[in-house]
């Protein structure tokens, strides 16, 4: 630079000097960040000392690569230092991670964490870990929900915030399951979320049943408090029948039932709605548990009772088909003992999936409800014969504890694995560049690109172009995996002239290896790959289910093995199929004993005489059913 001293003066020169100055900075900097990913491995023999786990370690190692890549991508590209620094003080964090004895520069790092802004650097690099399933199965769940962009909390309690590809995910599965229910003969319809106090209490079992879940509005006004202090409830604005909000529609739909019916002609009459709810959770989950949540509600009124059973009885099966065609879950199809029925039904029908830590996760219920709600507000028609009869009903609804069971059923400790029918994207595209300045190059690149998006989207397949320049192909790979992706294709230079594309599965029996498939085929063997991902996934979580039931147990066993078996193992101890006598009391100490529930009677193996000669596990009497045990979300 010494050349330059004798010009110092010129504006010009100090420009072309602060620029170069800047960029040699920057990139020193940086070189020195990027190195690191070379030499981090050095620290590695002293991880088993400090406690870093194997699974862990791999993801250091693969976000500290990619980091890397994006600083050098960025800086080739001629970035400024303001916008590289901050990504190699996250490069630097995660060598850290990887090495918490923190050598740098042949000194030990200040056991201090440094000021606010590097404390929350280092916080948001933890949040982009996925703890490994065998280490902590509750956080690998809460953190793949993070790190994917499912869904995060909101400012109030024990409610959450669905971001766009959670909801993408709420939004294929309300598009199919709407199709379900209006070809099952409901129509859709709405009704208020809030529901009068005096509704609630009509149906005595009803009420019990939600009364400790209901948040109440009891003021239709604020006002500033006298000391100016803030906002209160206006004590001339009570209300003088509180409402509730929504914790269930039965009260509110039932009393529109008694305006509509009149006639055995306007019977069956069934409506559903998509709607929010609201049930107060002292502890709760991401989807699987939250204070407001999304659903459907489906209700109908019938001349019969058999009409009305079969009603509810067709529903689950609608939701049974759901989970297994479109999540490629498998289901056990039951009826719940009477102590886990719906508050006020006679009869509860359930599809009950395995996850992968061996729990059940109860995800789709139909109610049988009898005349309970018929009569509580009076809903009757006039039959054939001219007199009054009293109605009977069902209610059937699943929540976005569907997207919970579509998470813990496929998903691994890369990330989320999505089957391909509720993918969002199904395929990603991910064009490599040509080298720098052959626009000739690039243009071939953007048309075989665009023919191959084309011919994609002709077979109806749901697809994206990722031609982000900003990031590096390693750093796309990373983040489609991570959400879950069936299909990645990758197209360069080198694969046009070869004529070929290349395939990159997230799950299945094709996942291992890297596939060369011709252009001009490409469209008609992603259809038939995702076709059998999609079996793929479907048929591994059957069999998982399928030997995570036992049978042939006594209690003392079942109970032994249940000790200490925590949402937060992996894998778990499974289900338990066993001879039961319906009674609710031992249910009770079996549920106090070992914290097992039953999750229902399964269909399949409560057939006439299927429990002859059988005796109840618990309590050595005839048996009345065969009962699945085993923990639950």
């Amino acid at each position: 630079m010494a050349k330059y001293l004798f010009i110092l003066g010129h504006p010009v020169m100090w420009i072309g000097i602060f620029m170069f100055a800047s960029r040699y900075h920057a990139r020193a900097f940086s070189n020195q960040a990027v190195r690191s990913t070379v030499t981090y491995r050095r620290s590695f023999t002293c991880n088993a000392s400090l406690g870093i786990s194997e699974d862990k370690k791999n993801q250091l190692e693969k976000l500290i690569k990619d980091k890397g890549d994006e600083i050098r991508n960025l800086k080739e590209g001629g970035a400024t230092k303001e916008i590289v620094a901050p990504l190699v003080d996250e490069l630097l964090a995660l060598k850290a991670k990887l090495d918490p004895t923190g050598i740098k520069g042949g000194k030990k790092e200040n056991s201090k964490r440094g000021t606010k802004k590097e404390r929350k650097a280092e916080d948001d690099v933890e949040s982009d870990f996925i703890t490994a399933r065998s280490d902590d199965y509750s956080k690998w769940y809460q953190d793949l929900i993070r790190v994917t962009g499912l869904a995060e909390p909101s400012p109030v309690r024990g409610c959450m915030v669905i971001k766009p590809w959670g909801m993408s995910l709420w939004d294929a599965v309300r598009n199919d399951l709407d199709r379900r229910i209006k070809d099952h003969g409901a129509e859709n319809a709405y009704f208020p979320l809030l529901i009068p106090k005096s509704f609630l209490s009509k149906e005595a079992e009803h009420v019990d049943g939600f009364a400790k879940e209901c948040a109440v509005v009891t003021h239709h006004r604020l006002k500033a408090s006298p000391d100016g202090s803030g906002l209160i409830a206006d004590p001339e604005a009570e209300l003088e029948d509180p409402l509730i909000v929504r914790p269930t529609s039965e009260t509110m739909i039932w009393y529109m039932f008694r305006k509509w019916i009149n006639s055995y002609r306007d019977l069956p009459l069934k409506v559903n709605q998509w709607a929010n709810v609201m049930r107060w959770e002292l502890r709760t989950r991401p989807f699987l548990r939250t204070s407001e949540f999304l659903w459907q509600e489906g209700h109908t009124a019938h001349a019969t009772a058999e009409s009305a059973i079969n009603d509810a009885l067709s529903m689950m099966e609608n939701y049974a088909d759901l989970c297994e065609e479109m999540l490629a879950i498998p289901v056990v199809r039951g009826e719940k003992s009477p102590s886990e029925r719906f508050a006020g039904a006679e009869a509860t029908y359930t599809i009950e999936a395995l996850m992968q830590n061996g729990w059940a996760l109860q995800s789709g219920t139909s109610h049988f409800l009898g005349q309970s709600f018929g009569k509580a507000f009076e809903v009757t028609f006039q039959d054939k014969s001219g007199k009054q009869q009293d109605v009977w009903g069902t209610s059937w609804g699943v929540s976005t504890r569907l997207l919970g069971a579509l998470i813990m059923t496929h998903s691994d400790d890369a990330g989320l694995v999505l089957p391909p029918r509720i993918s969002p994207v199904q395929v990603v595209i991910v064009p490599i560049p040509a080298k720098k300045n052959d626009e000739e190059g690039q243009k071939i690149i953007s048309e075989a690109v665009d023919s191959l998006h084309a011919d994609l989207k002709n077979l109806g397949l749901k697809v994206k172009v990722d031609d982000r320049d900003y990031l590096r192909n390693g750093a796309k790979y990373f983040e489609w995996e991570r959400k879950g992706v069936p299909l990645r294709i990758e197209i360069g230079p080198r694969d046009i002239k070869n004529g070929v594309c290349v395939f990159k599965y997230r799950a299945g029996d094709m996942a291992d290896e890297k596939q060369s498939v011709k252009l001009g085929e490409a469209a008609s063997v992603a259809v038939s790959g995702l076709n059998r991902l999609q079996e793929n996934l479907f048929e591994a979580a059957k069999k998982r289910l399928e030997a995570s039931i036992t049978e042939n147990i006594t209690y003392e066993e079942m109970k032994t093995a249940l000790e200490g078996d925590e949402a937060s193992m992996y894998p778990g101890a499974g289900l338990y199929l066993v001879p039961w006598k319906c009674d609710a009391d031992n249910e009770k100490k079996i549920k106090e004993e070992c914290k097992a529930t039953i999750r229902c009677y399964p269909i399949s193996r409560n057939k006439a005489g299927a429990v002859d000669g059988k005796k109840c596990f618990y309590c050595g009497e005839d048996a009345s059913h065969f009962a699945l045990f085993g923990r639950a979300f």
